[in-house]
This record gives structure tokens, C-alpha cells and sequence, in this order.
């Protein structure tokens, strides 16, 4: 049975969609992971290791464009999104990823904290 899933009760009318973990594609995660909005988010994720608020992260977009890298993200497979009460809180599918695709988030992690030194961000 093919579809979307959600794992997390949320609000009514508040559920945000999910590919299962069998729905998730190689070629949607590299698309996803191929901004640098997205990657900061990601690495920042990965670094804290718990769910963060979407008011969390410092991107130097607008509140729209911030809200679609979160969109292409979860709908990608790469981050749960749910709310708890106002706050929508994002969480790294890290077991998902590497149950799927060992290896490839911690090679793309350390790729992006080498290219970081590299240029000085």
C-alpha cells in the first residue's frame, strides 16, 4: 500500500505528508541536499541531534523561502516534520537515510564541514 505516512499524532488538520521509508528516493534526497539552505539546515540537525523549531535556524531567506526549503526537505524524505502545539518542530530521518543509504548522509556531512573550513563559513 503505497501513500504518504505519518508516524507522529499532530492537531487535527495539522498532520504534514511523509513518504514512507520505502517511498523515499535516492534522487530526491541528493536534489533536496543540493541547496545550501537546505544543507545548513541538515547539518545543523545532524549537529544537535534532537528536533528543532523552524524559528531555530538563521537563514538569511524570508519567512516563504525558508518554509519551502522545510517543504522540499520532509517531502523528500530527509527530515519529520510535526507540531507540538504552535511550534513546528524538524528532526533528521537519520535511521531512515542510513538504513536505506549507508553511508551517504555522514559522507555528505563531512564533505559539507570540509567545504565550510575550506571557504571560510
Amino acid at each position: 500500500m503505497g501513500g504518504v505516512s505519518t508516524t507522529a499524532p499532530a492537531t487535527a488538520g495539522r498532520d504534514l505528508p511523509h513518504p514512507a521509508r520505502t517511498e523515499i528516493r535516492l534522487e530526491a534526497v541528493l536534489h533536496a541536499l543540493s541547496d545550501p539552505m537546505r544543507l545548513q539546515i541538515v547539518r545543523e540537525l545532524a549537529a544537535e541531534r534532537d528536533e528543532l523549531t523552524c524559528s531555530h535556524f538563521d537563514l538569511p531567506v524570508t519567512k516563504s523561502t525558508s518554509t519551502h526549503h522545510f517543504r522540499v526537505l520532509r517531502e523528500a524524505g530527509v527530515v519529520r516534520q510535526c507540531y507540538r502545539g504552535t511550534a513546528k518542530m524538524n528532526g533528521l530521518r537519520r535511521e531512515d537515510l542510513d538504513d536505506l543509504f549507508p553511508g551517504l548522509l555522514d559522507s555528505l556531512l563531512s564533505a559539507a564541514a570540509r567545504q565550510a573550513v575550506r571557504l571560510g563559513g
